[in-house]
């Protein structure tokens, strides 16, 4: 099983860096909310484990089950619509129900999605520009953005559109059709935001508002304060903060003027209690992360290797952007965690398992299948 595994490419900068930042966010979960501390260490434990287990485990066996990654999927997408197994909040149904589990379908989707597309796009990279094998690639990906769509979850459907798309960037993508594409969304983003504000907008009617809410504060107070109080929370946290568990009157947080500071919000609890070296910190973390499976793609055996890092790279990188956007006012709210740090079991949990892949990867360097393939060639 580990004959062409050499144990000291394992990649320990990686797992450092992640149990550090998963750390660090418990410590700030404890902070904004003290009955979720727990949950998230076994998370992490759990999280540990699946992930060294998954990272003994040749990727390619893994990907011998690509059809069965992408049907089970769109399976779990499809079980938040069906009645008595879904759970609905907040008007979006994200989460599914089997017995006593409880989870959210779209985060090992992302998984999934990043493993099936690693082995499609290595099988048919050479035909990957051609329009049969293009209009068959944008099918495979239509159905599971589809659903995500469907929800309604447009901040998970604009990560997972980013994975797929840095994907079919790193496969060999024209770059006309990127430019293409590129300006499409350019134009679509500026349509919305031009018929929110004039015509009612065209999206779901919580998303539309929250648009506005973004464009307009003062027009929307109610809907933008979520927002507004974020962004001053991070402010009054100046260069040092405010202090972990603080117990201030002029906090924002304690103030309760952040709901949900343990998940969404909780890039603001670190701004208002660990201040700018805070959020520093956590924002190399998360770059260094990101870096690591990059570089890991590079040493990478195969394409399929290299895609597997560049979606883990993207899963993170993306989800990260838009989620500090949001709690910094630069785009609008959105309902997506940050990385490793807010709170959410099937998030944290899913997230190990991803990054296992890339730490099997690590352990198959090109190095040494050259290595390997000159030794041959020399006995002969």
């Amino acid at each position: 099983m580990f004959r062409n595994y050499r144990f000291k490419n394992y990649n320990f900068r990686l797992v450092i860096f992640i149990v550090a930042l998963t750390i660090y966010g418990i410590i700030i979960i404890g902070s904004a909310n003290k009955s979720y501390q727990n949950k998230q260490i076994i998370g992490m434990v759990i999280g540990i484990i699946v992930m060294v287990a998954v990272s003994m485990v040749d990727y390619s066996a893994f990907l011998s089950m690509h059809w069965l990654f992408y049907i089970l999927s769109c399976l779990m997408l499809l079980l938040v619509f069906v009645p008595g197994l879904s759970h609905s909040s907040k008007g979006a149904r994200r989460w599914a129900k089997l017995g006593p589990l409880q989870f959210q379908p779209s985060e090992l989707a992302k998984i999934f999605i990043v493993m099936f597309l690693a082995w499609y796009l290595m099988k048919y990279q050479e035909d990957l520009n051609k329009k049969k094998r293009l209009l068959t690639t944008i099918a495979f990906c239509l159905v599971p953005l589809g659903l995500i769509v469907l929800e309604p979850d447009l901040s998970t459907t604009i990560v997972v559109f980013c994975i797929i798309f840095s994907m079919l960037f790193y496969a060999g993508l024209s770059k006309k059709i990127v430019g293409a594409v590129l300006g499409l969304i350019a134009a679509g983003a500026f349509g919305v935001i031009f018929l929110t504000l004039h015509a009612g907008g065209v999206l779901a009617g919580y998303q539309n508002d929250r648009i506005a809410a973004w464009l307009q504060p003062d027009k929307y107070p109610s809907k933008s304060m979520q927002q507004q109080n974020s962004i001053m929370a991070i402010g009054s946290g100046e260069l040092f903060g405010k202090g972990l568990a603080n117990t201030g009157a002029n906090s924002v947080k304690n103030g309760n003027y952040i709901p949900e500071p343990h998940t969404d919000f909780i890039f603001a609890v670190t701004g208002e209690e660990t201040g700018f070296l805070g959020t520093v910190l956590m924002i190399v973390l998360l770059f260094l992360i990101v870096f690591e499976c990059l570089r890991t793609a590079k040493k990478a055996k195969d394409l399929a290797g290299q895609l597997i890092c560049i979606g883990m790279a993207s899963t993170i990188g993306f989800q990260t952007f838009v989620n500090i956007c949001v709690v910094t006012g630069l785009m609008p709210n959105t309902g997506l965690t940050l990385p490793f740090v807010s709170y959410g079991l099937t998030s944290l949990v899913t997230l190990y398992f991803g990054m296992g892949f890339v730490l099997n990867v690590s352990v198959q360097s090109k190095k040494f299948y050259a290595d390997e393939r000159n030794f041959t060639l020399d006995l002969q």
